[in-house]
């Protein structure tokens, strides 16, 4: 006996989703064709609630890397073509590790520096535009990171002109390797609030606990490596979800 048709709601209401949403997956060409009935009714199959789910799962905010590789994934299964989406899943769940090794070596530099290793040993001192050829970096970043409170770089008592130091360069190198890795400049800030306070011993969870009152976007990058973790853990769900769907509808 042929399961009972499904209705745009019941799509929804297993999802969590307002009816709209199951409506925006069909028109992107996330859902299989779906037929309709004879009063023009749209006919949803389990076939369609479990793609549903894929999409669900695989598209919403936040993600890391293009959203085209997530996008083509879900289409690849909506067509049928269950071998290339798990291929695909399997591309997305690399990407995320990536991620996550860069977070995660950029934190044991951090422990290394904090544990006072030295990091930097460049002689002499240097005004701001040599400091930020040593670094290859721009004068602008150098200057946008005091100004956010990240460094405090000393000057010369005669000419007033900063100078950078083995001390600052150390630091710095700290700063620039956690922002290019994924980390907030607030996490990095207040982070490095404890450090200077003396407190050294749970650095990398200072970098990853967010404010109260940040906005969720906020939060994503205040607890950069927390969110990969999470973001790993969603990935292999997909995963999941599509070994589920090829099990169930091998003919698709």
């Amino acid at each position: 006996m042929a399961a009972k048709p499904l209705k745009t709601s019941d799509i929804a209401r297993a999802l969590g989703v307002h009816v709209n949403t199951v409506r925006l997956y069909e028109e992107a060409g996330f859902l299989p064709p779906i037929p309709r009935g004879a009063n023009g009714y749209r006919l949803y199959t389990p076939q369609h609630l479990e793609q549903a789910r894929l999409a669900h799962l695989a598209l919403p905010w936040p993600y890391v890397g293009d959203k085209a590789l997530l996008i083509d994934l879900v289409k690849h299964a909506a067509s049928g073509d269950y071998g290339m989406a798990m291929e695909l899943a399997y591309q997305y769940l690399a990407v995320v590790r990536i991620e996550r090794t860069i977070a995660e070596a950029a934190v044991e530099f951090l422990e290394r520096w904090a544990a006072g290793h030295l990091i930097d040993s460049s002689a002499g001192k240097m005004h701001i535009k040599q400091a930020a050829r040593h670094l290859n970096v721009t004068v602008d970043m150098l200057r946008n990171w005091e100004r956010s409170g990240l460094i405090s770089v000393p000057r010369d008592p005669v000419s007033g002109y900063r100078r950078y130091g083995t001390a600052e360069f150390g630091r710095l190198r700290v700063i620039r390797m956690l922002v290019k890795s994924g980390y907030s400049l607030m996490a990095v800030l207040q982070m490095l609030r404890q450090f200077d306070a003396g407190r050294r011993d749970d650095l990398r969870t200072a970098l990853d606990v967010p404010r109260e009152d940040d906005e969720l976007i906020e939060v994503i990058a205040d607890r950069w490596l927390t969110s990969l973790i999470e973001l790993e853990a969603r990935a292999q769900a997909v995963i999941r979800q599509l070994g589920h769907m090829i099990e169930r509808f091998p003919s698709a």
